[in-house]
């Protein structure tokens, strides 16, 4: 999570540079695609706002209405976040295109444009180069689209998202600039301004579709709920494991719920004893497993016992017998 925040950082400051001089440019010299650029810019800005938001908001602790705390915040921020650059980013991008390439205006002082272009690039390329570096730390031995499917912590790709869609949108920007100047056809600079506005379109729904399962329920990675499974099934006193149901209730808390059959001849004490113990070894393999609870699976003439397992892997309270 500090490694997210110092991402989130260091594209928050350089959007807000960029934005700053991309509007005083689009002022100067009447430029549509640097318009869109600008407002591309400050919706990065904002975005970063909110991600830093959810992150805060998510180390809320548990309440009596929120008894596994708040971790989702995280998701939902990241799901807004995903909108507003379709709605806001894309819309205005595209919505500036049409009306330019209905109403072509000529460009005034393109070496103006030219040199905000180079400056955003730089600043853009250095939060791209960070935030990419900080992203390959944490994918490990996956591929980057992978990375992207399996990771439960959205602030980390989404910043890598943006931070590559407004690279490709200044080249986009540059390019409509210089065709317009090049052919003397103003309207080169509204299709620049459609063609950001379709990038970042495609930015957030691809964002909002990589969020949508960690908002609704995601489970873990399937490896992590392999190693539950294994480790459950070399417990002592477990004859079958039924059920691993995993969920992340944020990017370092994952929930399990297992549903296991105990040995016919396995006591009370036993049963107690192999919970507790498999609670330790899992939480010691998987540091973002946070909750464990291990259900029995009811036999013919055998009462169904459950336990729930506390955080401190202490145990907890086993239930009267199903009725």
């Amino acid at each position: 999570m500090a490694e997210s925040k110092a991402v989130i950082f260091a594209a928050m400051g350089g959007n807000f540079a960029i934005a700053v001089t991309k509007f005083v440019a689009a002022a100067i010299t009447g430029s549509s695609a640097m318009l869109s650029e600008g407002i591309h810019s400050v919706v990065d800005t904002g975005n970063q706002i909110l991600l830093l938001l959810g992150m805060q908001r998510a180390k809320r602790p548990p309440s009596e209405q929120f008894p596994f705390g708040h971790g989702k915040e995280v998701y939902f921020w990241s799901f807004v976040v995903a909108l507003l650059i379709f709605a806001v980013g894309s819309g205005v991008s595209l919505y500036e295109g049409v009306v330019h390439i209905i109403h072509p205006e000529p460009i005034e002082s393109p070496l103006i444009n030219y040199i905000v272009l180079g400056l955003g690039i730089l600043f853009e390329g250095a939060s791209w180069a960070f935030a990419l570096h900080a992203f390959r730390k944490t994918k490990g031995k996956w591929g980057y689209l992978e990375a992207v499917h399996r990771g439960k912590d959205p602030s980390m790709f989404v910043v890598v998202f943006e931070d590559s869609a407004a690279l490709l949108g200044l080249l986009v920007a540059m390019a409509g600039i210089g065709l317009s100047q090049w052919t003397g056809l103003a309207i080169f600079d509204g299709i620049a301004s459609v063609v950001i506005g379709l990038i970042l379109g495609g930015t957030a729904i691809w964002l909002a579709m990589e969020t949508k399962g960690l908002l609704i329920g995601e489970a873990a990675n399937r490896h992590v709920v392999d190693d539950i499974r294994q480790l459950s099934r070399d417990a002592e006193g477990i004859e079958q494991v039924n059920e691993v149901l995993t969920m992340h209730m944020g990017p370092d808390f994952v929930l399990v719920n297992l549903s296991v059959r105990f040995a016919r001849n396995a006591r009370a004490e036993q049963i107690e004893r192999t919970i507790v113990e498999l609670d330790r070894k899992i939480k010691q393999r998987h540091d973002a497993v946070k909750r464990i609870f291990v259900e029995a699976e009811a036999r013919a003439g055998v009462d169904n016992r459950a336990q729930e397992n506390k955080p401190g892997g202490g145990g907890g309270e086993m239930p009267a017998p199903a009725g």
